[in-house]
Order: C-alpha cells, then structure tokens, then sequence
C-alpha cells in the first residue's frame, strides 16, 4: 500500500539534512559546518545513506534514511551496527522499491533511552514508528539482530509485514559467536563505557574484516565514533543479554511462532562461512517453513550485503516482485512452545533447534 509523502510526515522536522547534523551533534559533541567533532578519537563523520529524518516515537527520537520509490521496503540492522550497514546494498534496491533505514534506538543516531532493549520492545518501537510515518504495511529486511527484530515484528505485529527477508538472522539457532556469549555474562553495564565500546568495535572490525564484510577505514572510524556515543553500552549489553546467554541463543522463533496463523512469505540469505551464526540455522528454518526460500552464498561472512551486494540485490529484488511467492506454512511445531488445539493444529515435531539444552 503506498503511502503520503515522507517528508510531510516527519514530526517537528522542516530541513531534514539541517535536523541530522543539529540531532548528530549532541551527547557530548559539537557541530561547525556540518562535521562532528566528539570527544573520542574520530576522523570526519560520514554523510547519512539517503534523505535524513528524524521521528519522535514516544520520547524517543528515531533517525532514519530513505532513498528510492517503489513499494516500501524496510531494512533493519543488526546489534551495535547503524543503517550505514546497508550502504552497498540499498542504491542497487533503490530503483525499484522504497528503500527505508531506521537506526534502532540504542544505536546509530537514534536516542539510548534507559529502557530494557528487549526484542519486544524493539518491535513496538518499530511498530509506533511505521505509524508514525504513516507507512502502514512494508517488505522488512532484517540482519542479524535486526532479523530477530523482523520475527519478532511479524508476531506481535503481523498486518505490519508483507514479505519476510532474513539476512544471516538470529533466532533461528542456539549457536552464536563466542564475543556474544562473553557480553551477556553478569557483569556490571557500567564496564561498557564509551572507550571500551570505542576500542571493541574498532578491534572487531579491524581484526575480522572477513566477518564484518571488509569494511573501508572510514567506516570501521565511523562504526567506533558512533559506538563510543553515551548510552551506547547499556543498549548494547541489554540487547544482549536479552537474547543471549553464555551457552547461546536464548530466545527461539520457533518456539513462539506456532501462535501465527497466517505466515508472510518468506526468504533466507546467509553467507556459507558466517562464524557469527552458522548457516546450519538457515537450513533448519527452510525445512521448517514450507515454502520459504533459502540462498546461500560461497565464501561469504556474516554480512552478505556488504560482501555480495550485487547478488543478494538481484535475489532479494527476484523474491521480493515475485507474484507467485506464496506464504510460508509451519510444518510442526516446537515440543518445546505454545501451541494452538482443534482440527486446525500442528502437529509436534521433533525440533533440531531445540535439540541443545541448557543446564539447569
């Protein structure tokens, strides 16, 4: 369904490019012609990806880019990551949808309200946010993360998604990389100052370029800058640890998603070599979900938008403008998750991805 003008529906924003270097200057920070200056090591900040906004949801302010027309189409990034991530990917989709890239709160240019940064709650956000620009159904895209933040928008929000695209997600499996595992331990939030966040992404990017899809210097500079902003490490250990424990993923779609009757199609992407969240996840949901698709990419890390842009545009653009693409159905459910009753219900399957236990 296309909707009014973006412009017009951005709240208390007259010059959206003026409003991003006003709203990117605070916490700590000051603005002269256009460039920010924070307190932390930091080379020239980077031009957003697309038309700049800024949209009050509640009392959180949510900074987001849009480029292209078309049918809209929304990308969602990944933990401690920023709508930067889809710089490589977003111009090749822009020619054919409407291409919108919110920066999660807690992250990017968005605000860090002290909330508990629970994926629900990202959902409602994300929700309050579509209502807010008066985009009232989308495409959504989600890495990492921000594909937990996808699923989970579709359960608790279903008449907000059309088609499901998931980009090495999380949620799908129980393993996940071992520098995850070690931030959700119970340590105090505090430890997650801004250095400490400056440094840890800079080393993680700078160490792993594989993972991180081979990001130039000025992104790695940008990622660390923007990382190290106040209130940075309390989203990002909440996010975690929400989701996360020392023995791996903790929160399971599969054990929650029995409760959607009407599924939206849905697609897969993952790189062959991810060592963040392994591809054998991919391949559980596609045999769970009849219909869903999946595409796998040789010699690619986590990020496939980065690593392989022109390939996943072209795969996700084919999926995406199919007309014959037909909702995904749940073949069983989880032993281990609520299910519904009747002659309508799923049977229990036995679920690989609930295989692991934890110890008690």
């Amino acid at each position: 369904m296309r909707y009014e003008s973006v412009e017009s529906s951005v709240q208390g924003v007259r010059d959206p490019e003026r409003s991003f270097w006003e709203h990117r200057a605070g916490e700590g920070a000051t603005a002269h012609d256009g460039v920010l200056e924070p307190s932390l090591p930091a080379s020239p900040g980077l031009s957003p990806v697309g038309r700049p906004h800024v949209t009050l949801v509640g009392d959180v302010p949510i900074f987001w880019t849009d480029l292209g027309a078309g049918a809209p189409l929304v990308l969602l990034h990944g933990v401690g990551d920023t709508h930067r991530t889809w710089r490589r990917l977003a111009p090749l989709l822009a020619p054919r949808f409407h291409v919108l890239m919110p920066d999660l709160p807690g992250h990017g240019f968005s605000g860090r309200p002290d909330a508990s940064y629970a994926l629900d709650w990202y959902a409602d956000v994300l929700d309050a946010w579509m209502g807010a620009i008066g985009l009232a159904k989308a495409h959504v895209c989600g890495h990492s993360y921000g594909g937990g933040v996808a699923q989970c928008l579709v359960m608790a929000h279903r008449e907000r998604v059309d088609r499901l695209a998931l980009v090495a997600s999380g949620g799908l499996g129980q393993e996940v990389a071992l520098s995850l595992r070690l931030a959700s331990l119970d340590v105090p939030e505090r430890l997650f100052f801004p250095r400490a966040m400056w440094l840890g992404s800079r080393l993680a990017m700078s160490l792993d370029p594989h993972t991180f899809g081979y990001p130039e210097p000025a992104e790695i500079d940008e990622s660390a800058r923007v990382n190290a902003r106040p209130g940075s490490g309390r989203a990002f250990v909440r996010t975690v640890r929400a989701v996360i424990g020392f023995h791996g993923q903790t929160r399971q779609t599969c054990k929650e998603v029995a409760i959607v009757r009407h599924l939206p199609p849905i697609a897969l992407f993952w790189g062959a070599t991810d060592r963040v969240l392994p591809v054998s996840h991919a391949r559980m949901a596609a045999e769970r979900f009849h219909g869903a698709t999946l595409s796998v990419f040789r010699e690619c890390g986590h990020f496939p938008h980065l690593h392989v842009p022109g390939r996943l545009a072209d795969e996700l653009t084919t999926f995406l403008d199919d007309p014959e693409s037909l909702p995904a159905t749940l073949l069983f459910a989880c032993p281990d998750g609520p299910r519904s009753s009747g002659p309508d219900a799923l049977p229990v399957g036995r679920c690989e991805t609930c295989t692991f236990r934890q110890p008690a």
